[in-house]
């Protein structure tokens, strides 16, 4: 399982290209080997979040977010040929939740976009972000700003929207390349990360919360 979970997450089909490679030699590139060395060892994932002994919550944080920007580009990139205006017309989780770009640029107030629009729109924002070494300082010594852990809980909102869509509209795509276990395994570590350090509020996790009770029980 641990195998086929690392070749799906190393292919090349991606929405876009990974980002934001830690140097080799660094805290985060530790941080970032050890995160996926527990991960990948079938250890169970409510721990695998954990904040280390010793380590700054910060960089953990950090090097998840731009891992789960990685996995999660390469989620969508598996069912976005079939992710178009005209099957989503809009940035939905069925009829219940519908989501509006806002970026406080070219789009000053919510405004609904097709979801390709709308996830084309939410990953490059996010690059931006994790981009942005005032942001995520990569150097040693160099503070994180104070409001750091509001822009990850914002970043991390917006990834769930990625996973609400994909699993709401696309579902039956990732059964029939057989992704959905690999999408199941990294959906579960997402939640058990975000939950370990409140960085979605629950309201926004009601559109997948029974298949979350079934997965992440």
């Amino acid at each position: 399982m641990a195998t086929g979970f690392i070749s799906f997450f190393s292919r090349d089909k991606t929405f876009r290209p990974a980002k934001k490679n830690f140097d080799e030699g660094t805290l985060r590139f530790e941080l970032h080997k050890r995160a996926n060395a527990s991960l990948h060892s079938g250890l169970d994932l409510k721990q695998v979040v954990k904040l280390p002994p010793e380590e700054n919550v910060n960089d953990w944080v950090a090097v998840h977010v731009v891992d789960f920007f990685n996995r999660i580009n390469v989620i969508y990139g598996v069912v976005c040929e079939f992710c178009s205006d005209e099957t989503c017309p809009t940035m939905s989780g069925g009829p219940k939740y519908e989501y509006h770009w806002c970026d406080g640029g070219t789009y000053k107030k919510p405004t609904k976009l097709p979801a390709p629009k709308y996830i084309e729109l939410l990953m490059d924002w996010i690059e931006i972000q994790i981009n942005n070494e005032d942001l995520f300082p990569v150097s040693v010594g160099v503070p994180f700003p104070k409001n750091y852990l509001t822009n990850v809980k914002k970043i991390m909102t917006r990834l769930f929207r990625v996973f609400v869509h994909v699993y709401i509209h696309h579902f039956d795509k990732l059964v029939g390349i057989g992704a959905e276990p690999h999408v199941n395994t990294c959906y579960k570590h997402f939640y058990y990360f975000v939950t370990e350090f409140n960085l979605i509020d629950k309201k926004e996790l009601e559109p997948l919360k029974l298949m979350t009770e079934r997965l992440c029980h």
